[in-house]
Order: C-alpha cells, then sequence, then structure tokens
C-alpha cells in the first residue's frame, strides 16, 4: 500500500516536471523574423507604387501571414510529438492530395505558367510549402518503425526513395523544379542520418541524378537560366536582367551598405525584390555586415536544430531527432540556394529565403516548422530534466543510508531495475526473533 502510494506520488511529480524551448533557436527565429518584416517594407515600397495597391500593402499582407504563422507555430510548440506520430500516415496522404488539388479546375491557381497554388478564397497558398513538413513528419516516423530494416534490406529502403520520386514527379508537372530538387535533398539527407547503408543508396542516386539533368534541361528558360548564370552581364537586359541586377545591388552595398531604405535597384530595376531577391536588397543597403548577420542566424538556428537532434538520437528519442534533422537540412539548403541565387553562385531558382522573403505559404508553414523545432527541443529538456530527478532519488538512499528493520527486505534502487542476469539475487533473510 506504501509502495504504491510511493510509486504514485513519484510519477506525479516526475509528470509536473516540464521542459524549456531552446533560447538560441527561438531568438535567431525571432531575430530572423524581425528582420524579414523590415526588409519587407523596405523593398516593397515601389512594387505596391508600380501596381497601385499602395506603399505598405506588401508590409501589411507579411505581418498578416507572420501573425497566422505564429500562431502554427504556437500550436505546434503546445503538440506531444507521439500525438503527431500517431498521424504520419495520414500526413503523406495528406501530401499527395495537396498537390493533386493544384490541378483541379476552380481549385487549382495558374500563376505565370505554374499550376502550384491552391485557391482559398481570400488568398493563394502553396500547397508544396505544407508537402514539405508533412513529408518530413512522416520520413522521420518511417525511419523510427523500419530503422533496422533501412540499414539491411533494398526494401525498406527504396520504399521513402520511392514515396519521393512520386511527389518529385507531381511537382514537375506543376513544374516546380527547385522544391522537386530540395524533396530529393531532404529525402537523401534524411536516410543517411537514419543510418542506411551508403553503398545500397548510392544505386539510386546515381540513376536519379541523369533524369534530373534531363529534366533541368528540358524547358527552355531553365536553359536560358543556366546559360545566363555563366556571364549575366552578356545580355544584362534579357535573360541576364535579374541575376546582373541582384549583382549590381551586391556590389552598391560594400561593407556597411547605402543604409536602410536608400536601395536603387529596389525602385522597379530588381525583379522580386521582397521575395526571391531580397538578399540582395539587404546586400545593397546594410552591405556586406548585414550579409554575415543574416548568414550567421541562419548558421545559428540550424546548427542548433542539428544539435538537438542529436541530442535526442543519443537519448532514444529517435521521431523528435529525425524531425529536427528533417527542418534543418530543409532550412538549410533552401537558405543555401537562396543566398547563392542572390550572389550570383547558382543558377536562379524560385525559392525563397526563409522566415525572410514575402510569402504567404512559405512564412506561415517555416513559422509552423520552427515549432516543431521548438517541441522537440522542448520534450528533450524535459525528459533530460526527469532523468536527472530519477537519478537524483537513486542516488539519494546511497548516500545516506536509513536503519531498516530486520525483518523488511531490501528494495533494488531506480538505477537497479532491469532485467539483466547478470545481477545478484537477493534472498530473503529472517530476523533472530523469528527463528527464536
Amino acid at each position: 500500500m506504501d509502495r504504491t502510494h510511493e510509486r504514485s506520488t513519484q510519477a506525479v511529480r516526475l509528470e509536473s516536471i516540464g521542459g524549456r524551448y531552446d533560447p538560441w533557436m527561438l531568438g535567431a527565429a525571432l531575430a530572423l523574423a524581425a528582420l524579414g518584416i523590415v526588409m519587407v517594407g523596405s523593398s516593397s515600397i515601389a512594387i505596391g507604387e508600380e501596381l497601385g495597391v499602395g506603399q505598405h500593402y506588401f508590409l501589411v499582407r507579411h505581418v498578416v501571414f507572420m501573425g497566422l504563422g505564429g500562431v502554427l507555430a504556437f500550436m505546434a510548440m503546445r503538440l506531444e510529438l507521439k500525438t503527431v506520430e500517431r498521424y504520419d500516415r495520414l500526413l503523406l496522404l495528406a501530401c499527395f492530395l495537396a498537390l493533386l488539388a493544384v490541378f483541379i479546375p476552380g481549385l487549382g491557381s495558374s500563376v505565370n505558367g505554374a499550376q502550384r497554388w491552391v485557391n482559398l478564397g481570400v488568398s493563394k497558398f502553396q500547397a508544396v510549402e505544407a508537402v514539405k513538413v508533412m513529408y518530413i513528419v512522416w520520413l522521420a516516423s518511417y525511419l523510427v518503425r523500419f530503422r533496422d530494416e533501412v540499414n539491411a534490406t533494398w526494401g525498406a529502403m527504396l520504399k521513402p526513395i520511392g514515396v519521393a520520386i512520386v511527389l518529385m514527379a507531381m511537382l514537375a508537372l506543376q513544374p516546380d523544379f527547385g522544391s522537386l530538387a530540395l524533396i530529393l535533398a531532404i529525402t537523401a539527407g534524411m536516410l543517411v542520418l537514419g543510418g542506411v547503408h551508403l553503398p545500397r543508396m548510392a544505386a539510386p542516386v546515381l540513376l536519379l541524378l541523369p533524369v534530373l539533368a534531363a529534366v533541368a534541361i528540358a524547358e527552355p528558360y531553365r536553359m536560358r537560366r543556366l546559360t545566363s548564370f555563366m556571364d549575366p552581364f552578356a545580355d544584362p537586359f534579357n535573360s541576364g536582367y535579374q541575376l546582373a541586377n541582384a549583382l549590381m545591388a551586391v556590389g552598391r552595398g560594400e561593407f556597411w551598405g547605402v543604409g536602410l531604405g536608400a536601395s536603387i535597384q529596389k525602385l522597379n530595376y530588381l525583379p522580386e525584390a521582397h521575395t526571391d531577391f531580397i538578399l540582395a536588397v539587404i546586400a545593397e543597403e546594410l552591405g556586406f555586415v548585414g550579409v554575415c548577420l543574416v548568414i550567421g542566424l541562419y548558421a545559428l538556428l540550424v546548427g542548433r536544430a542539428f544539435l538537438v537532434g542529436l541530442r535526442c538520437v543519443e537519448n532514444r528519442r529517435h521521431f523528435a531527432g529525425y524531425i529536427a534533422f528533417g527542418i534543418a537540412l530543409w532550412m538549410s539548403l533552401q537558405t543555401l540556394v537562396s543566398i547563392g541565387v542572390n550572389l550570383g553562385l547558382l543558377p536562379t531558382k524560385g525559392l525563397t529565403l526563409p522566415l525572410v522573403s514575402s510569402g504567404g505559404s512559405s512564412v506561415m508553414m517555416t513559422c509552423a516548422a520552427v515549432g516543431l523545432l521548438l517541441r522537440v527541443s522542448y520534450e528533450l529538456d524535459r525528459t533530460q530534466r526527469q532523468v536527472a530527478r530519477l537519478r537524483g532519488e537513486a542516488a539519494a538512499p546511497a548516500a545516506s543510508p536509513a536503519p531498516m528493520p530486520a525483518t523488511a527486505q531490501p528494495v533494488p534502487s531506480l538505477a537497479a531495475r532491469g532485467t539483466s542476469r547478470l545481477r545478484q539475487r537477493i534472498e530473503p533473510r529472517l530476523s533472530p526473533g523469528a527463528q527464536a
């Protein structure tokens, strides 16, 4: 009776222990979001005037979507990961349905020849942004359920690759080559971090590379992007227009920048200044220092995400760890491509800068992903605190043993619980009074 009461009291005490969200991760995300609001407001004034919607239209819109993203992040931060894991297969089904919805007449919407958006009435939503988050959660759950088989059998390894190929084929029909390559990179990265047999995975990857190359050069506009990337100033008013103006903006910024709001390239010279090429405006207005600040904040956010994921795996919280790995891979790869495009290091692609660029669906789903990361850090910290409490309670009797009645049997400590055959069996002993 007393032991049952002690166990129930201990369980309640452990459940009452909470965790804390990683402060470095939270601080980096908030700093990037604040910087994004400032730079969207600065870079979109001329665009709003040209379209006749007002100087602050895109700023207000960005703030609204950032607020909605904050709500999604708060919900993700309060949601137990075991509840998320329970619906992993439904999330995979939702990935396919979301990508199919863009092709439904009346529901799907085409912009600049790309069929990527779902018309929600009040706004348009880019389906692939939600697919990225849901796919990472499903793949994390799959790697947990088939952790040993993924490393040992062909079938378990090829299944997620097959799912990725189907998603990539649907993205190729939209077309969205940037997200297609991103899904493939996330899949390969998570499989490697999940312990897949690398020589076995090399075969399908090598087979997919020629296919990706063929898709990349199949459309004439992609070939123009590749050729203009090599020398944008060879045709600065046509194929190299975007990259040439982006490089001029970066060059004008020099070390300290021309000052916040003083950019010239954003005055209808640089296309998509508030979305895809917002880093070029940052480089012009805040200079080399501003670009280094942005890169440093992303390095902090992604680095903490990888560190939290590693600690989760070490504590046998594999699902949480794989989610952290997947989101870190997504954000790092997308950031790398966006920065590379703005600095003329990579061919032009339509990928936004996470948490900074304007874009409703991208902003909201990135905030939701950050909320998941913070939830992972919260549950990791909570687990570490609970383990520390258990170890402290187990070590306390050993430090100052209390006198035991002669008739009582010793109770094994919490640390000694288990089924190990190496532990000595504790024989019951009778008191002297009982022997008499």
